[in-house]
């Protein structure tokens, strides 16, 4: 019979396992990257155009709106419930056009618009329409001469030998690990989160809508080729095609679904979070070269992406994830077709992907973080935007963003980037905003927070508070005396708080010894005692005793709030974009600063011309370019008119005192199609010119180099005169050499050091001669077989009955023995030995009886055995001296040689030879070639633009140099040094994804026919992804 009360114990266990077990097998929160699948489409927004065959599965219901959000503009974005998060709205902050009313070159503006909804399932989205527009500025560009340089200011910043701070070229700004990332081991997958708006907006910045203006034509209208140009043509596409085929191959054998192929050692590397950057990256060109197979394989692989975790980055690189992901992924989906296109998973991914990135715009001033710690226990925390952020980052989103809000209807893909198109715009006609009015600095503090004048703040509110704790302190009035206090007076008493008060206690007996105590040190009386108590009180802390029981700590999801609701540590005060460098501003058209200037025309195209502002804003940076930045190269062809553009450095936020860097950069290569582009659709043929002479420049630049590819970054020597600019030799070398006039200073003061040694040296000889012709006479008339006791006799009997000359080493020994009377016995040195001082005597009376014949005879042999060890050993003045070392048995007795300096010839010479300079430059600091596309992509635009076919020349050579120096056994490499004639150039192990996504792409185009990606129908990002215009 069973017995409950036995088991009892047993039964409650067994229960208690039972109902454990139960509850894990179905906890889904032991598994935290459950809930994110690879495939989730969770993220794609559903179809705000019927005509899209793909539909995304229905999105989340949203909340209902609370009360207080029923009267809110329309268009503006929901945000959660009151209830649910405390959110921070963001304040309005006053811009310089608000304060002061006008800038220098204002931006016309759009008129009163209404809106309108337009039906979008399963939610409305507030789409603007309006029957009329203001007109684009009509008033006619002045072409812009180029003004000479003045080289005397030139290079104090950026010294042209390399000594200062080098100058970093890199490809669009990186991440900020550039290491090959080690994951790290995990029970489990952490997967982004959406996460409440910190800083949400009030309202959204629509899309411009209307009729795309009339923008006029960029390509040339082309004729019909003869058969042998097209032969031709065809053989080099296919050829362009073929290299594009072996770069694949190796990316799909040895690293498919990673970033990049390693060409050499066939292996992978994932500096991009690991999302298969080159297979997104590349997807547009596979279209474009007819690679369907291969572009079917890549969409395949896309669905494997999960852009919601990564093992390799703690950080995602914001820049480079848009230009190459999400701008890979919509160029895809807008070349196969589109909406009417077979793949609908390209839109989804890149939908996916900006959800995670619209976290990034989530700061008080919602300008982004660059660098996006994505996990979850970061991305929920308030964040604020770098105080130093390059231009190319933060301005370099546009397209990207503009042509994902244009492809699903959701505004708030635009309204993230232009809100910061609106701080450029504002800064850019700041007055006195930049030193180069018209372009920005390359280092930027976004952050909103104006950190100098917040402190000032702070320490003027934290001395208001402390006074007026002082305030609160009654004065003290009469106190009578008490009976016994030697204080008549009844005024208080002051007693100085000692620092430490010690007193010995006697002893209980005279045998006891006295113990000693600190006392305790209390308050000072009187008012000071008064002043301290509100001082703590006025902080918030108990003046005389703590609490007993103390409450534990609550968890907070942000910390106290300010009475404007914001966070404590974020309430500063606020100020627009500024600069973000220390003392020294630097202005290019290069690396960190390129793309952002390149977005202005193309943003422009991609609004139907719609968006008059970046008409405006690109128009104020060509006039800064060509004032400030534009040079003509010094080189020997003369009948070349070449421009590149140079970096130039501000101390004092001016443009009085500018320095300049004319250096020659394969980022900048990009300039020439910028000035072309633009030059076409805002009717300014004076920058078509100029962008032709940029373009051609590059070429030049691959022209010129021993393996016909131009190095990252080099410089040149820039010509006095832009119009008439001979190759001037002597121009050239005192570029190279900038410290000529003080090499002649100094070789003409080691000529001088040098006719005195000679007056030294020739002393120095005739001493020697003299003393070994004295020394062979002492040892000619010593007795032979004499034993060593008998010669220590002998010496001390010389010593004893000899004077000595005084041993003044400054008097010749010739001139102390002309009067043998003079010697005395007390100027020997007693320290040394017997022997040494009788041979001392001795040569000294034996130098007496030398004839200036036997001498003159015995400097002659010295002379003659100087010159033959000088002739063994060398013949520059170190050798020499070793060589008087040898003769004299280690010792040298002659005076050092001046040490001769470097002559300018001379320096110049090891320059061009030691850093294989070409004539007219003057340093090659980075010999790499990277694969970059940006010289190729020029010479593409100016070939679609002007329909001239020696720009297919050009391209065609730079095509098989670079195929030559770069292509391994499975792909192509960067390579190492590209300016050694002697040497081949070494493979590097890199293979980026631009070089199939660009650099292959523009080869190809260059020799497709005009009609494939026609910039009549497309704009291409910085990452050359095509975006179809609107029609």
């Amino acid at each position: 019979m069973f017995r409950i009360r036995r088991y009892r114990l047993f039964v409650i266990c067994a229960a208690v396992v039972v109902f454990l077990l139960y509850r894990a097998g179905h906890n889904s929160a032991w598994d935290d990257g459950g809930g994110a699948s690879l495939h989730d489409t969770s993220l794609i927004p559903p179809d705000a155009r019927p005509k899209h065959d793909y539909q995304p599965p229905e999105k989340e219901k949203s909340r209902p709106r609370p009360a207080d959000y029923e009267d809110e503009p329309a268009g503006r974005l929901a945000h959660p419930p009151p209830g649910e998060q405390t959110v921070v709205k963001i304040p309005d902050l006053k811009t310089s056009l608000e304060v002061k009313g006008s800038f220098g070159l204002p931006t016309p503006t759009l008129p009163q618009i209404r809106t309108t909804s337009v039906a979008a399932a399963p939610k409305k989205v507030e789409v603007l329409e309006t029957s009329s527009y203001l007109p684009a500025p009509t008033k006619a560009a002045v072409a812009g001469e180029i003004p000479d340089r003045d080289p005397a200011k030139l290079d104090d910043v950026v010294g042209i030998d390399g000594q200062n701070e080098h100058v970093l070229h890199i490809q669009k700004p990186p991440g900020k690990h550039e290491e090959e990332p080690i994951p790290v081991a995990s029970p489990s997958i952490i997967h982004w989160k959406r996460v409440p708006e910190h800083f949400p907006v009030d309202s959204i910045i629509p899309l411009p809508t209307g009729e795309p203006k009339t923008i006029p034509t960029v390509q040339y209208k082309f004729q019909e080729e003869s058969a042998v140009a097209k032969e031709q043509r065809e053989n080099r596409l296919a050829q362009v095609k073929l290299e594009m085929g072996r770069a694949w191959s190796g990316y799909k054998q040895y690293a498919w679904g990673h970033d990049e192929v390693k060409p050499v050692t066939k292996a992978f590397n994932d500096p991009f979070c690991g999302w298969a950057a080159t297979l997104v990256d590349s997807m547009d060109t596979l279209w474009i070269m007819g690679m369907r197979e291969e572009f079917d394989d890549a969409y395949a692989a896309v669905r494997n992406i999960d852009f919601t975790t990564t093992p390799y980055r703690s950080e995602i690189p914001v820049f480079e994830t848009i230009i190459r992901y999400l701008g890979g992924l919509l160029a895809a989906y807008d070349v196969s077709g589109g909406d009417e296109g077979k793949y609908p998973l390209l839109l989804g991914k890149a939908v996916e992907l900006a959800e995670i990135l619209m976290g990034v715009f989530d700061t008080p001033n919602r300008m982004p973080v660059l660098y996006y710690n994505w996990k979850p226990a970061f991305a929920s925390q308030p964040q604020r935007a770098s105080t130093s952020v390059s231009v190319a980052e933060l301005g370099s989103m546009s397209m990207e963003f503009t042509r994902l809000a244009q492809l699903t209807g959701e505004n708030k893909y635009y309204d993230a980037i232009a809100r910061i198109t609106d701080a450029f715009e504002e800064w850019q006609n700041r007055p006195n905003g930049t030193a180069l009015p018209g372009i920005f600095p390359q280092q930027i503090d976004a952050s909103g927070c104006n950190r100098t004048a917040t402190a000032a703040r702070n320490a003027a509110r934290e001395k208001a508070k402390a006074q007026a704790a002082a305030d609160l302190v009654e004065p003290q009035g009469y106190t009578p005396a008490s009976p016994g206090d030697d204080n008549k007076s009844g005024m208080p008493k002051l007693q100085r708080k000692p620092d430490i008060e010690f007193s010995v206690k006697p002893g209980s007996s005279p045998d006891e010894p006295g113990t000693g105590e600190i006392k305790k040190i209390a308050r000072r009386d009187g008012a000071s005692s008064a002043v301290d108590e509100a001082k703590d009180k006025a902080a918030g802390l108990a003046s005389n005793s703590v609490p007993e029981n103390v409450p534990p700590p609550t968890k907070h999801n942000h910390g106290p709030l300010s009475k404007t609701g914001q966070p404590i540590d974020w309430d500063c005060i606020p100020q627009n974009l500024t600069s973000g460098a220390y003392g020294l501003d630097s202005y290019s058209m290069g690396g960190s600063q390129d793309s952002a200037y390149e977005y202005f025309p193309k943003q422009y195209l991609l609004l139907g011309g719609l968006e008059p502002k970046y008409r405006a804003m690109h128009e104020k940076t060509i006039e800064a370019v060509k004032k400030y930045l534009l040079y003509r190269p010094m080189i020997q062809d003369e009948t070349r008119n070449l421009l590149f553009s140079a970096r130039v450095f501000s101390r004092d936020g001016t443009d009085q005192s500018l320095t300049a860097d004319f250096e020659i950069t394969h980022l900048t290569c990009f300039l020439g199609g910028m000035f072309g582009l633009g030059g076409k659709i805002f009717n300014r043929p004076e920058d078509v010119d100029i962008g032709a002479r940029l373009a051609d420049g590059c070429a030049w630049a691959y022209e010129t180099m021993p393996w016909g590819v131009m190095p990252e970054y080099s410089a040149i020597t820039p010509c006095k005169n832009v119009n008439d600019c001979p190759f001037n030799e002597t121009w050239w070398h005192d570029r190279l050499d900038p410290n000529s006039e003080w090499r002649i200073t100094q070789m003409k003061q080691y000529e001088l050091r040098v006719e005195d040694w000679k007056v030294d040296r020739q002393k120095a000889l005739r001493n020697e001669a003299e003393r070994q012709l004295a020394l062979e006479q002492v040892q000619k008339s010593r007795p032979q077989n004499i034993t060593t006791e008998e010669e220590e006799e002998l010496a001390q009997t010389t010593l004893l009955e000899t004077e000595v000359p005084a041993s003044d080493p400054t008097v010749p020994i010739t001139e102390d023995l002309k009067d043998r009377d003079s010697l005395n016995k007390r100027d020997i040195d007693f320290t040394s030995t017997a022997a040494e001082m009788e041979e001392e005597v001795e040569l000294a009376v034996a130098r007496q009886n030398l004839d200036d014949e036997q001498i003159e005879r015995k400097v002659k042999a010295l002379e003659e055995e100087l010159a033959l060890n000088s002739a063994n050993v060398g013949h520059d003045s170190s050798s020499r001296n070793s060589a008087d070392q040898i003769l004299m048995g280690g010792k040298n007795f002659l005076p050092p040689e001046p040490v001769r300096p470097t002559t300018h010839e001379e320096y110049v010479a090891n320059q061009i030879k030691n850093a294989h300079l070409l004539p007219g430059f003057t340093s090659i600091h980075d010999p790499r070639y990277i694969l970059r596309p940006e010289a190729i992509e020029s010479v593409w635009y100016m070939y679609r633009i002007t329909g001239d076919p020696e720009w297919q020349e050009k391209g065609w050579r730079m095509f098989q140099a670079v195929v030559k120096a770069t292509r391994t056994e499975v792909a192509h490499s960067a390579v190492d040094n590209v300016a050694r004639p002697e040497l081949a150039p070494e493979p590097l192990d890199n293979m980026e994804s631009f070089w199939t996504a660009e650099t292959l792409k523009y080869f190809y185009l260059l020799f497709a026919e005009p009609d494939v990606i026609s910039l009549d129908e497309w704009v291409l990002n910085t990452e050359a992804h095509p975006f179809r215009r609107p029609r």
